[in-house]
């Protein structure tokens, strides 16, 4: 699949952490949401968050905001972290990004999903794409009109998430709006929602014809996803269950990166989240992640893998 002139070499894609899932396959892999403003202001999280290493790509930066100006020139900052494609999010649906009237918000108004679309694209030369939902809410389901206003003003490939933002992270997710999307428009379609196994990519892959699968939370804790989804679609063998000695090796691993890019106590802190979640489904992973809450070094971490069961 080709975003522009960037080439995807496989079919799921990341929105989470990013090198190790590249490792494990992940084709594509896209950055934590940056405030347009916040870079126009040269703030430092901003700038942060900006950051990508050589070995994370092709990558996209991804951008929230409202004003097409000030999306446009974020874009042209963004610029100078090299990476291979800007993604405008219009589909994030947490209170203070929507109700600031940026990410999912932009949905109650195509025309300014057209106009940042635009303002962005005669900014930077490199491909731009967008994140999209089903809509804002049950009564205006408009994912196929906003897909088609983003097309005209030039992106080059739409995600879309099939749920509205009242919906949040619940129900299941209706593909069925993938699916309409992807008829409707003439620029490669990513479908997103409810994918966290290599069954369900394929489900979606036959169920929405689209081009690529983009895993978000069903990544957290199993960066494997992408490489039993490879294995699946191009009919390799199946893959076996990871072993509790496997999973964690690779947690150790996360971790041990984080830690060397965020610096050992702000590592830490990130890693309970990632920790708990790697320790579903794991013999006694109640008490695991009660303990996971309290880890304050990476040491800790090691001696809490040595109570799972091998």
């Amino acid at each position: 699949m080709k975003i522009g002139n960037v080439e995807i070499k496989g079919v799921a894609a990341l929105a989470a952490f990013r090198e190790l899932c590249i490792d494990f396959g992940a084709a594509y892999v896209v950055g934590e949401m940056v405030s347009a403003k916040g870079i126009t202001y040269n703030n430092d999280k901003s700038k942060e968050l900006l950051e990508l290493s050589e070995k994370e790509h092709p990558a996209a930066i991804q951008l929230f905001g409202y004003e097409p100006d000030v999306m446009a020139r974020a874009a042209e900052t963004a610029l100078e972290y090299k990476p291979d494609i800007i993604d405008i999010n219009m589909g994030c649906p947490a209170p203070k990004i929507a109700l600031n009237g940026s990410g999912s918000a932009l949905m109650k108004n195509p025309d300014l999903c057209g106009d940042i679309v635009s303002a962005v694209k005669k900014a930077v030369d490199i491909p731009v794409t967008v994140k999209i939902r089903k809509g804002w809410d049950k009564n205006s389901i408009n994912a196929v009109e906003v897909a088609k206003i983003c097309e005209q003003a030039g992106a080059d490939a739409i995600t879309v998430h099939g749920r509205t933002r009242e919906q949040q992270y619940m129900p299941p997710a209706d593909w069925d709006i993938i699916r309409q999307v992807k008829k409707a428009v003439n620029i490669p379609v990513i479908g997103n929602g409810d994918i966290t196994s290599a069954e369900l990519a394929a489900k979606m892959f036959e169920e929405t014809n689209c081009d690529m699968v983009m895993i978000g939370r069903g990544a957290l804790g199993n960066p494997w996803i992408f490489q039993e989804i490879s294995m699946l679609i191009n009919h390799d063998r199946p893959s076996l269950p990871v072993s509790n000695a496997e999973r964690i090796s690779i947690l150790l691993r996360h971790i041990q990166k984080l830690c060397e890019y965020k610096g050992e106590y702000n590592g830490m802190r990130e890693a309970r989240k990632h920790a708990a979640w790697y320790f579903k489904g794991v013999h006694g992973a109640a008490a695991l992640r009660r303990q996971a809450g309290t880890l304050e070094t990476f040491d800790d971490l090691i001696e809490l893998c040595k109570k799972i069961d091998l």
